[in-house]
Order: structure tokens, then sequence, then C-alpha cells
């Protein structure tokens, strides 16, 4: 805890000096107030892991430094305010006009209507930089009363109490003449205890004996059973059987690219050199084999393994693999899991007691060695590797190892795509399923296979319209239409969650005429029951995988057989090994293709690729359907084909000729205010700035200030500038001299957003 200006914040200690500066003035170093953590409560490898990330992305150590700790771990300063007697007197002076035309007399009737009124309330309405000024002003003035306190950790260890004998006695030691007084209710206690392989909960206890607590009491006064309190364990994992030891690896033979890839991992491995591997191989080529044995490997030299997984939804998974062949040494971390087990995932890591780490990106993480600094492997293991990665294997940057065929020299599933504009010319109207797509499900059902239907929008409805004047329903804060879900009936946000009930009249002109504008997953699920209602139907979004335990309960069920067609989003499109499907029906992919984005046509290749995979795993050959009004388009050609090689030279041309990644570095900057006029001013500065900045150098090309494809969102309106160089070295430099000149000038920077190597824009 330090002091920063009047008041005090929360801060990390990243170094110690033995001696100060001498070009930083004494009078100016402030006194730690209080050190909050007695130990680290972050390892040196990890630590230097946040600073060079905060460096590469040009974003404060601080929050990178709070990311990598677990929720709930962080202590922070608790700022409430409150009204003054005088600011009571002035607000009463002030007429109701007047206070609607302020923000600083808007903000003091919101305090004085609360008592004590935690500050993080007021900046839902309000900018942090505009806040804090106007709580400076009205502190100053009187009208205010500001205190801080530290919050206190919103996570703790779970304690439990649990009963254990006091002695290594066997049961008739415990019950010679010394103790032969004892009740019957005392011996069961003691018998018990002396039978259970592990200490017993109380509770546990007195259930399994139906006794009271008075029996344990007593025989803890004799001094022959000691109650204490125990760490319980939130275990994510707990649902999953553990083996008694962990199993052998699998002894199905590896295919010969599978053993010369894994021979090459395994060397880099026991060499103990920093090496990166790209290993690329077709959907079922047998990749998940590789990395488990390239983990006992590096486990059997006392190293760890870190397993990084693109969706949350592949952890039950992998989880589960990695369970029954390391055991009880798998630790899991992802946002989905409660903040007590990720605090527990975490302190097993911290502690070394999980040997292999398995999560989604924040897992990076997790307290266990880096690879560069501790000489580690890292295998990027793909079917449809990003341009950029690939790119790099292309220079030898990365070594490449190709797994170009299916184990058991299974053939990859056959695709068709099915053009839907001549449906529609057919039919006379728009088709959600066209007549190729319902004839294989049919036909895969008699079979007694399974289906994957999958489109990639969630909801009922895209949107809902009025059909007199045209007007899409939008959110209030975003500008985006609202998406119609059926069940909840409701208008939802999947930006900001923003909810309304559908209107029976438009809200613009007043008419009866809504309308229910495309599909969503909730409708194709209940078109897909309709066509098919002998069949069991289960659909998988984010709306059905809310409740934990959910998404892996439909995945199993699915697995086991239970569920005969499988309705999601993109979900479904990676990892997933179901070997009795043999169809997956690609509503449309056209949306994908539609969005302003440079690698629209990259990510629509990847997910048709990834969900082909998924079909055909078995000893059934597969069948893709993709429906599309551009069957044209080169993305769906060459997925048709699972043909990465030729996607790549498609693509990596027309990433060159417009000087996109990796030809160049992107730093995509966005402006957000409340007010319009206050953002584009401020983006209009920011691009005098970095243009000033970059003078006359040719590689360096910047574009903006224009709106963002997103152009309002959770009430701030967005404007966007896009910075293009030659190398990141000087795309920094440019950044640097701009930030430094802004802040000069006094500009918000805090309403600058910059992200550098965006993934969408």
């Amino acid at each position: 805890l330090i002091p920063f200006g009047k008041r005090s914040s929360v801060g990390y200690i990243v170094a110690l000096h033995d001696e100060i500066d001498p070009e930083i003035p004494v009078e100016s170093l402030k006194e730690i107030l209080v050190v909050i953590d007695e130990t680290p409560m972050i390892i040196p490898e990890v630590l230097e892991l946040t600073h060079w990330i905060a460096d590469y992305y040009y974003a404060p150590w601080g929050e990178v430094i709070k990311a990598a700790l677990p929720a709930g771990i962080n202590a922070a300063m608790e700022v409430t305010i409150s009204v003054t007697e005088a600011g009571r007197d002035q607000l009463s002076s002030l007429d109701a006009s007047r206070i609607e035309r302020s923000t600083k007399w808007k903000a003091l009737q919101q305090i004085a209507g609360n008592k004590n009124l935690n500050a993080k309330s007021l900046e839902k309405d309000y900018s942090k930089a505009r806040l804090a000024a106007i709580t400076r002003e009205l502190e100053r003035e009187g009208l205010i009363q500001v205190e801080q306190q530290i919050e206190p950790q919103k996570t703790r260890a779970k304690k439990q109490m649990a009963v254990r004998l006091t002695t290594n006695h066997t049961i008739d030691e415990l019950l010679s003449v010394d103790n032969e007084d004892l009740s019957a209710t005392q011996k069961r206690v003691l018998d018990y205890l002396s039978a259970s392989a592990k200490t017993p909960f109380l509770t546990d206890l007195l259930e399994g004996l139906s006794i009271s607590v008075s029996a344990v009491r007593s025989l803890e006064k004799r001094g022959l059973v000691e109650v204490f309190s125990q760490t319980v364990r939130r275990n994510p994992l707990a649902h999953i059987s553990q083996p008694l030891q962990p199993m052998l690896m699998s002894l199905l033979a590896l295919t010969d690219a599978q053993a010369e890839a894994l021979e090459q991992i395994v060397t880099a491995i026991f060499s103990e050199e920093y090496t990166t591997f790209l290993l690329h191989g077709v959907t079922g080529s047998g990749k998940t084999e590789i990395y488990l044995r390239a983990m006992k490997a590096a486990l059997e030299i006392g190293k760890t393994a870190l397993m990084l997984v693109p969706e949350i939804a592949l952890t039950p998974m992998f989880s589960r693999r990695l369970c029954e062949h390391f055991g009880d040494s798998v630790a899991i971390l992802h946002s989905s899991l409660s903040e007590g087990e990720r605090f527990d995932e975490w302190q097993r890591i911290y502690r070394g007691e999980a040997k292999v780490v398995i999560g989604t990106r924040s897992a990076v993480f997790a307290p266990i060695m880096r690879a560069l600094k501790a000489q580690a492997v890292v295998i990027l293991g793909s079917a449809t590797p990003s341009l950029e990665t690939f790119h790099n294997a292309h220079l030898k940057k990365y070594h490449y190892i190709s797994l170009p065929e299916r184990v058991a020299k299974r053939p990859l599933a056959k695709v068709e795509v099915i053009d839907m504009r001549q449906v529609f010319q057919r039919q006379g109207k728009v088709q959600i399923f066209s007549d190729e797509l319902i004839k294989s499900v049919k036909e895969v059902q008699a079979k007694g296979e399974q289906t994957i239907i999958m489109l990639n929008r969630r909801g009922f409805s895209a949107f809902v319209i009025c059909r007199s004047c045209g007007q899409s329903i939008k959110c209030r804060d975003c500008a985006v239409t609202l998406t119609y879900h059926k069940e909840a009936s409701r208008l939802i946000c999947h930006y900001c969650n923003y909810q309304v009930g559908v209107p029976k009249n438009c809200p613009t002109c007043n008419a009866l005429h809504i309308y229910y504008m495309g599909e969503g997953t909730e409708q194709i699920e209940i078109k897909v029951k309709e066509l098919f209602p002998e069949s069991k139907v289960c659909r998988v979004d984010r709306d059905t995988t809310r409740r934990k335990g959910s998404f892996e309960k439909i995945i199993n069920e699915f697995a086991d057989g239970v569920i005969d067609i499988l309705v999601g989003t993109q979900m479904l499109a990676k990892g997933h090994d179901f070997p009795n499907v043999t169809l997956v029906g690609v509503i449309s992919v056209d949306a994908g293709l539609s969005m302003p984005d440079f690698r629209s046509a990259e990510r629509t290749f990847q997910l048709l690729t990834q969900v082909a995979g998924r079909a055909g795993r078995g000893t059934s050959p597969g069948r893709v359907i993709i429906q599309s009004y551009h069957p044209d388009h080169y993305s769906l050609t060459h997925a048709s084909l699972q043909n990465y090689q030729a996607f790549y030279q498609q693509e990596i041309n027309f990433r060159r000729s417009l000087y996109y990644p990796p030809f160049s570095v992107l730093v995509n900057i966005i402006i957000k205010h409340k007010e319009l006029s206050q953002a584009q001013a401020l983006a209009s500065e920011v691009g005098r700035q970095l243009r000033s900045a970059a003078q006359d150098d040719k590689t360096i090309r910047i574009l903006g200030p224009a709106a963002a494809p997103l152009s309002r969102l959770r009430a701030e309106h967005r404007l966007q500038l896009l910075i293009k160089a030659r190398t990141r070295t000087r795309a920094r430099e440019i950044l640097d001299i701009a930030m430094d000149n802004l802040g000069r000038d006094q500009q918000d920077l805090n309403a600058i957003n910059i992200e550098v190597d965006p993934i969408d824009l």
C-alpha cells in the first residue's frame, strides 16, 4: 500500500534495489505504508513474462500482473463517497434544471441519494478521468467526503473441521484398560477413525455414524482424538474418476508420420534447448497422442507441461484424457471455474503439486516455468494454423512437422458445397435447409449414425424488423441489432447483455408489422425437431451451457449415442472426437465472409476445415454439406478440398499486396467516449500526432480516424485508427512519441485503447 497524492493505492513490488539511483531526488521517494502479502504472489519467471507482455502489447504492467493472478486474490482499495452537510445545503439551493445541465451537480445528487456510496458504482455513468475530476472538485469545495480502506481478499482457502486419532496406536491398544469406560458410541468413533484410509471431515463422520458431536468432543477431552481445521480443495476435476495409478500410454501403434514427429519433439525435450515446432496435421491425424507422449517425456526428466486449448468447451475432453494418463498431477485453469476453484488450482500449481496444466489463454500465466526461460519445447498444433504461424515455419523460424494423413488410413470427409441461390430459384423462397441436407440427414439417421448441424449464430432470430418502416430494433447502448431469444421471450444484445421484451408495435412507427429475420441455433433446433421427429435433438450454444457441467453433460450424451443430432455454434468445430458422426451440415457461412476484417476469409476457411474434421473419424466415411450464397469464394473452394497449402498461397498473395500481416505489424487504436464530439476531437488529435511521428517514413501507413465497425458499444462512441509498420520496433517508436505528446497536452489517455497484433478489427 503506497501513498499516491491525497489517496493510497495498491501496487506490486517488482524489484528491490540496494542503492538509490542518484538521478532520483531523495525527497521524491515515498515510504511503503503496508506490505500486504508476506510472501511473493508471483514467481520470477511469470513476473518476467508479464513485463515482456506489457512491453510487447503496449499495456500497463500493473494491469498485466493483475491478469496473471487468480481472481479474488488481488488486494484493492475501496473508495466510499458521502455527501457533507455543506453538500446537502448546496443541492437544496439548486433548481432541477440547473442540476440536469451540470454533470458535477448530477454526480453530487447521486452521491447524496446513497449513504457511503462505492465510487465504482459511478463509473458506469462517467469515464474514470471525468469522475476523478468531479470528485476532486467536490471534495476541494467541502461538498463530499472521500474515504478509503483495503478491500478484504475475496477468495481464500476453504477450511473444514476434520477428526483424527492423536496416536498411531491400534484399535485394541486404544480400547485398553485405561479406556474401559468408553461408551459404545465412542468406541464406534475410534473404530471408524482407525479403519479410515483418509482423515474424515467431522460432518461426514457424524453423518456416517448417525451420532451427535458430543461423542467426538468427549473423546477430544480425553486426548484420544483431535478436531482440527483442514484445507479443502475445491476440485474442478472431481467428477473425473482418478486412476489408482497413471495409465500407460495408449497401446495403439503410431503411424510412421506420428513416430517421426514424436522423435523430433522428444529429442528436443531431452536436449533441453528452447525449440518451437509447428505440428501441422490434418483433422484426425493423431496430434493429441503426440501431445500426451511428449508430456510424458517431459515429466520423466522432471519438467512440467502446459496445454493451451482454443475454447473452454474443449477442456472437459482434454482434461479427461490428461487425468487418465497423469492422475492427480493435472490442474485446470479457465474463466468458467469458480473463483474458489481457480484459487485452489493456482495454489496447487504454485506449490509444485500439479505438473501438468490445461487451460485457455489465461493459463499462460500459470506459475510454472516458462518456455524460453526454462529452455523448454513449444508445440503449436493445428490442422489450420494462422497464416502468420505458417509463414514463420516457411521462414524456418519454427521447425515444421507435417501429419498429412488420418490415423488408420481413414479418408478425409467428402465435402459438398450447396449453392443456396439455386435453391432459392427452385423453391421461390428462402430455405433454411436444402433438399440435399435433409436427404442426407435421413440417410444417416436410418443407419444409426450421428449428425452435427452448425450455425455460428445463437438465438432464435438474428434480428427483429418492422415491415412497415424497415427499422430493426437496436441496443440502446451499442450500434447493433438485438437478437431474439424465443425461450426467454427477450431481445438481447450479445455485447452488453441489454435486454427488452418483444414489442407488439414498432418503437419507431408504431405499426404492428413486427417480423423475425434470420435464423439462430434456437430456431434451427426447432426446425430440426420438426423435420426429424423420431430423432433425439439437442442444442449446444452459450445459452444452453451456462450452468456448470451442462456442456460436458450434453457432449457425453452425444458421445454415448443418446443424442442423434447435435445443433450448435463453433463450440463444436474444434477438437471433439465423435467416431459415430458421419455427417456435418453447415447452415450458412456467409455472415463470416461479410465481416469487415482482412482475416474473414482465413477464419471461414479454418472454421469449415475444422468442422469438416468432426465427420468420419470412426470406421464409416464422413460427409460434409456446406450451404452458402457465395459457393465460389476461394475460402469455401479450398475448405471443400481441405487443402491448406492452396488456401495459404492465395491468401498470402492478398496479404502481401495490401501490406497486411505477416508482411506488416498492425496496431489498432480505438478512441472511446460517451460524447461523440469529444471522441472525434481526440481521434483527430491522435491521428495528427501519429502522422507527425511517422514523418516521411514510407514503411508506415496510418489509416483513419474513422468510425469503428462497432461504432457504439456500452454507451460509448468508438472511432478507429490503424497503424501498419514494417517492424514492431518502428511501430513502438511512433506510438511512444505520439502518446508522450498527447500526455503533455493533457489529453484523456484513458479514452485511448491500443491493441498490438489485433485478432480482429
